[in-house]
C-alpha cells in the first residue's frame, strides 16, 4: 500500500451505469477523511455523477484520464494509492490502465470477467507489479467475488475442526433472479468469438506462470446432473470463477495439498436446465458472426442497467459443497442484486480494503482471496452480504 500519495481512491469509469454506482457506495460508506475522485475523459459527465452524491462531495476532485491517452493514465495511477476501473470491455479497453498502475506500483482493480483479459495481463505486467509492490486485481465483483470469498469461508469454516491436510473437492452452484449485466454480456460475447484467442492467452500464462511444488490446485469441469443434496440441477458454467477460485487455491496453503474446484448453474427443473445450456450454447454459436454478435450487443449494450425497483427485487445466492477425509461443510453466500448493486459494493469495498486494511503481503497479479479475502469478508459482511453455514 502506497500511503505517501495524494489519494488514496481514484474511480475511473464513473460516468458508466455500475462506475456511478460505485460512486455512490463509496460516498455513502467511506471513512472519513477519505481522500478520493472521480476520473473520465468527459468533466461534465463527472460533474453530474458528483453532484448526484450530494452536496457534501460537491468539492469531490475530477480528474481527466482516457485509454487512449497514456500520460493521463500515468498521471492519474501516480497520484492515488488504488485505482478502481469499471471501463470494459477490458479487451478493448483495459491494458493501458493495468500498465500505467504496474508502472507507478498503484493498486489496481477491475470487474472484468474475460479469461483472455487476466492471462494476457499477467503475462505482460504480473512482473512489473511484483518488482514495484502493485497488487493488480481483477474480477472483483460478481466475477468473482462472491465465488473466491465464498470458498476462502468455506476453507475458513473447515479449519474450525482442524487444518485442511487432505484433498479438498468444493462444488459451487450459483442461482441468480436478476437482469444480465449490460458489460457481463458485451463480455460474454467477445469472448465467444475469440476462442483460439483465450486458448494462446492460457497457454501463454501457463508456460509463464511458476509451477506449485508439493500442491495443486485446480478448477474441473463438473459434469450436469442433480445435485442430490441441494435438489437443483446443474449445468457447467463457463465463466472465469473457477479460475480465479482454483489461483486463490494455488497462492493459499490453507487450501490444503489438492485443491478441486468446480462451478454450476442451478436449477429447480430439468426443463430450465436443458433451457439454459442451449442458451449459452446459442450465443457462443451466434457469436462467431459478427452481425449476429453485433445484433446482439444491440439488444443490450454496454453501459446499460435496470431500474432500481428492479434491482431492489433482484437476488443471488451461491451454495458451496465442500469435503475433505470425510468432513463435509455447506456454505452459503447471499446478496441482492448481483450484476450492479452488489457489484458496486464489492468493488468499494476491496478498494477500501486494499487503501486501508492490514492484509498480508502480496505483489504482481492477484485475486481477492490472495490479496484481501478475510478483511473483504468481514468489511462485505457489514455491509450486509450473508455468508452462511448451512451445515
Amino acid at each position: 500500500m502506497t500511503r505517501d500519495r495524494e489519494l488514496d481512491i481514484v474511480l475511473f469509469g464513473a460516468t458508466g451505469f455500475t462506475g456511478a454506482l460505485t460512486a455512490q457506495h463509496l460516498a455513502r460508506h467511506a471513512p472519513e477523511g477519505l481522500r478520493w475522485a472521480l476520473a473520465g475523459r468527459n468533466e461534465a459527465r463527472l460533474a453530474e455523477v458528483r453532484a448526484g452524491l450530494g452536496g457534501e462531495h460537491a468539492g469531490l476532485p475530477l480528474l481527466n484520464a482516457d485509454v487512449t491517452d497514456p500520460a493521463s493514465l500515468a498521471a492519474l495511477a501516480e497520484r492515488t494509492s488504488v485505482v478502481i476501473t469499471t471501463v470494459g470491455p477490458f479487451l478493448e479497453h483495459g491494458e493501458p490502465v493495468v500498465r500505467a498502475c504496474a508502472d507507478a506500483g498503484t493498486d489496481y482493480l477491475d470487474l472484468t470477467g474475460e479469461p483472455e483479459f487476466v492471462d494476457r495481463m499477467y503475462v505482460a505486467h504480473h512482473a512489473t507489479a511484483v518488482r514495484t509492490g502493485a497488487r493488480l486485481v481483477h474480477a472483483g465483483g460478481f466475477d468473482s467475488v462472491p465465488h473466491d470469498l465464498g470458498v476462502l469461508h468455506l476453507v475458513r469454516e473447515l479449519e474450525r475442526t482442524g487444518p485442511v491436510t487432505e484433498p479438498l473437492t468444493v462444488r459451487g452452484v450459483v442461482r441468480s433472479g436478476a437482469a444480465l449485466s449490460g458489460g457481463t454480456f458485451q463480455s460474454a460475447l467477445g469472448q465467444f468469438a475469440r476462442p483460439r484467442q483465450l486458448a494462446e492467452a492460457s497457454r501463454a500464462r501457463r508456460a509463464a506462470e511458476p509451477r506449485l511444488e508439493h500442491r495443486s490446485s485446480r478448477a474441473v469441469k463438473g459434469r450436469p446432473g442433480r445435485d442430490p443434496e441441494l435438489g437443483y440441477w446443474l449445468v457447467p458454467l463457463p465463466t472465469i470463477d473457477p479460475m480465479i477460485v482454483a489461483r486463490s487455491g494455488a497462492a493459499l496453503p490453507a487450501y490444503g495439498p489438492r485443491f478441486r474446484y468446480s462451478h454450476f448453474a442451478g436449477t429447480r427443473t430439468l426443463r430450465y436446465a436443458v433451457g439454459g445450456a442451449a442458451l449459452v450454447g446459442g450465443l457462443a454459436a451466434a457469436a462467431q458472426l459478427r452481425p449476429l454478435r453485433e445484433a446482439l450487443g444491440r439488444r443490450l449494450p454496454q453501459g446499460a442497467g435496470p431500474s432500481e425497483g428492479r434491482r431492489e427485487k433482484s437476488w443471488f445466492t451461491v451454495d458451496l459443497l465442500g469435503e475433505t477425509a470425510g468432513r463435509r461443510v455447506h456454505t452459503r453466500v447471499s446478496g441482492g442484486d448481483p450484476g450492479y448493486t452488489e457489484t458496486a459494493k464489492m468493488l468499494g469495498e476491496a478498494a477500501l480494503s486494499l487503501a486501508f486494511d492490514d492484509n498480508p503481503p502480496s505483489a504482481g497479479q492477484v485475486t481477492t482471496g490472495q490479496a484481501v479475502g478475510d478483511r473483504l469478508l468481514e468489511r462485505l459482511q457489514r455491509a450486509g452480504m450473508r455468508f452462511d453455514v448451512v451445515s
